[in-house]
């Protein structure tokens, strides 16, 4: 199947996730849906066993565009990533926050507007970059598109259930077609332009840290009553696929 078909298929998959996850009443409750922590576990395990070798090489691309020196010009990929780690962490702080203060206030509880509006339009642009990498990215062989889509697709499952545990209503009114748009003007978007190789990586190294940040914060606290089985099972199952590759 051409690539283009390919994309084209992940990007409607990729937007009904976004429009259908808050209905999938098989996610809910506790313990935690052992189909989000297989989502996770892939997530994870592209991560690792993908996107950081691929960033790996890419650093030499992003270093030759680069005027720095000394011991920060090796290393400029990882603190790419590590910035899209700690900007997600700092957005899921802001979101506990604020749902600790409506419910000290005796209302519903989820984020208050403000706050909302902060966590979508991110994750909005997050997705404009997973859209755009659909199209874009440093490898472009067609099993490496269908490896990303997967992971990417399973990725937006886990971080949708969040963001519906967040925001509640307004993430069913409004934030999920924003985040449908976004994934979708993404991929439109490299569909028509295409940016430098060494933006690509500053990208791929965005999504990579975002990606772990977001599905360790949905595994890791107490309260999930996570399965680390079911997380061990889809990091395992596609470590293998990606090591056969």
């Amino acid at each position: 199947m051409p690539q283009f078909l390919v994309s084209l298929v992940a990007v409607i998959a990729m937007v009904a996730i976004h429009l259908l996850v808050g209905r999938l009443s098989v996610l809910s409750g506790t313990p935690r849906s052992r189909w989000l922590s297989i989502a996770g576990g892939v997530s994870v395990a592209y991560v690792f066993l993908h996107l950081l070798p691929e960033l790996s090489e890419g650093q030499d691309v992003l270093s030759e565009t680069t005027s720095s020196a000394g011991a920060f010009a090796d290393r400029h990929v990882y603190l790419i990533a590590l910035a899209g780690l700690v900007a997600f962490y700092g957005l899921e702080r802001f979101a506990l926050t604020s749902r600790d203060g409506e419910r000290a206030k005796q209302r519903e509880d989820a984020t208050s507007s403000g706050v909302f509006a902060l966590h979508i339009a991110s994750f909005a642009a997050y997705n404009v970059l997973i859209g755009y990498l659909l199209v874009h990215r440093n490898t472009s062989d067609t099993p490496s598109l269908v490896f990303f889509v997967l992971a990417m697709a399973l990725h937006f499952l886990v971080t949708d259930f969040g963001l519906y545990e967040h925001h509640k209503s307004r993430y069913d009114r409004v934030g999920r077609w924003v985040l449908a748009v976004a994934v979708f003007g993404g991929w439109l978007l490299g569909l028509y332009a295409e940016i430098e190789a060494a933006a690509v990586v500053v990208l791929i190294a965005l999504v990579a840290g975002g990606v772990i940040l977001n599905v360790m914060k949905e595994e890791l606290p107490e309260r999930r009553e996570s399965r680390f089985s079911a997380f061990l099972l889809g990091v395992a199952a596609y470590a293998v696929l990606l090591l056969a590759m």
